[in-house]
């Protein structure tokens, strides 16, 4: 079929084709039991004849409709992704317009819009850098000045989750769990003194000195809890921590200010999307047989209101308690000297349960990893009831079940770059996952799933997907 009839024409000429065919095969099949109807009598043959008629119209019709499928529907479908991908993932490659080389003018004028909204969203991320590069230098001032304070600084909204910390404050907070955004205070201290300070502070609105105990007890601080004023919240000072910085060491300063405003307390299926925090995680294994391999690499990103969290990772091997085949070492390079006298599963497993705390745990092909996870529950300490989300899932979502889903696919597709170096690496496949999610909230969004649950609902439409994945 040639490229230069229209759209319309093209539809029309479809059904055309079936009315006609269907036409001329019942006249056929009529005809020869005509000519028939002699000898094996005229029932029969007519019997015959609609029966003939009856599957010959549905070969003609699943005939006419893979045609019609591959042709018109999926380059459509493909065509829709594409301009999703530029106007909300900030992917920007020439759009693949011969697989929609029959779709007449609508493919052309989706690449000329789909350029425009490319070039003003580029205005648009040169305008975002130029301020993202002046928040850069009041950040790096700020760090500066709090470099001079010699106490571990933590910022808590009214809900007791985290909102700021200070490097120091990282070092202590890490001496009880790995330090997260959006945590809450009592993972890490006391909830009965951090409770009863904070009720002094509400009765007196100023500032009050208390002593609070580490959350598994084993440490004491004293420590002062101040108001923020008009904000929401407030800041608390650790002023004899153990942990200390050298003076001229570096102090990275973790912040989101949109936590002091909370959303309340609600089920994971009705959060909005922007208000999830996600922990992106990826395992190196020594095979792939969940019921008998073991993992030696665990790594993982958190992602909060659509950001990926520098400096809120997890990367840790794992020692499988048996040779690693060197097999699986080419693939991920991991020997079994790297792994002698790293912590076991059950101990590397609790880390990253408490580092996956009230998140929703994200991965590719999900099933996979988290079926090592599940099989060491009862020795790891822990129950895997976390909400997940498989990206290949939301990949099918948004770009078609019969497009391909592997995570280079999905990184090509969205402009996401792996370095060598880092590929088949856990922590370096969770960056990567980690960086599709984040281009693939907004499109998500553009199709009208705001919340977790609306999410969910659509990827379950897929679920086939990964049962022949695994």
């Amino acid at each position: 079929m040639g490229t230069s009839l229209s759209l319309r024409l093209r539809i029309f000429l479809f059904f055309a084709l079936l009315a006609a065919g269907g036409v001329s095969l019942a006249l056929g099949a009529l005809a020869w039991a005509h000519a028939r109807s002699g000898a094996a009598g005229l029932t029969d043959a007519f019997t015959f004849a609609a029966i003939v008629i009856g599957f010959g119209q549905l070969a003609l019709v699943v005939g006419i409709w893979l045609l019609f499928d591959e042709n018109v529907a999926r380059p459509i479908e493909r065509l829709a992704a594409q301009m999703r991908t530029k106007a909300h993932a900030g992917v920007r490659g020439q759009m693949d317009l011969h697989g929609a080389r029959y779709l007449g003018d609508l493919a052309p004028a989706a690449a000329g819009l789909a350029g425009q909204i490319g070039d003003s969203t580029m205005m648009t991320a040169e305008a975002v850098a130029e301020q993202t590069a002046r928040l850069a230098a009041e950040k790096a001032r700020l760090t500066a000045l709090l470099t001079e304070i010699p106490v571990a600084m933590v910022l808590v909204n009214p809900a007791h989750q985290i909102v700021l910390y200070d490097g120091q404050a990282a070092e202590v907070l890490a001496q009880v769990a790995h330090p997260r955004l959006n945590a809450s205070l009592f993972d890490y201290l006391s909830r009965a003194d951090v409770e009863a300070a904070h009720a002094r502070l509400a009765r007196s609105g100023k500032e009050v000195e208390c002593s609070l105990a580490s959350a598994d007890g084993a440490q004491s601080y004293s420590a002062r809890m101040r108001p923020l004023g008009d904000a929401p919240g407030y800041m608390l000072f650790l002023d004899d921590s153990e942990a200390r910085i050298a003076p001229d060491a570096a102090r990275p300063l973790i912040y989101d200010f949109d936590l002091l405003e909370t959303s309340g307390d609600t089920a994971f299926e009705t959060r909005k999307l922007s208000d999830l925090c996600f922990v992106v995680f990826d395992t190196e294994t020594t095979g792939l047989l969940p019921h008998k391999d073991e993992i030696v690499q665990i790594g993982a990103v958190r992602v909060l209101r659509g950001r990926i969290i520098e400096g809120e990772e997890l990367n840790t091997l794992v020692d499988p308690g048996r040779p690693i085949p060197p097999a699986s070492t080419k693939v991920h390079r991991i020997t079994d000297a790297m792994v002698a006298g790293a912590p076991d599963i059950a101990e590397a497993g609790r880390a990253f349960h408490q580092f996956a705390n009230d998140a929703v745990i994200v991965a590719h092909n999900a099933p996979f990893d988290m079926a090592f996870l599940r099989r060491h529950a009862g020795r790891i300490g822990v129950n895997w009831d976390h909400p997940i989300l498989d990206t290949v899932l939301v990949s099918a979502v948004l770009f078609g079940a019969g497009e391909t889903h592997t995570l280079d696919a999905l990184c090509d597709r969205l402009e996401v770059e792996i370095p060598q170096a880092l590929r088949h690496t856990a922590l370096g496949d969770a960056r990567a996952t980690a960086e599709v999610l984040v281009r693939m909230l907004p499109m998500l969004k553009a199709r009208g799933m705001e919340t977790f649950g609306d999410v969910i609902a659509e990827t379950r439409k897929h679920g086939r997907l990964l049962e022949d994945l695994n």
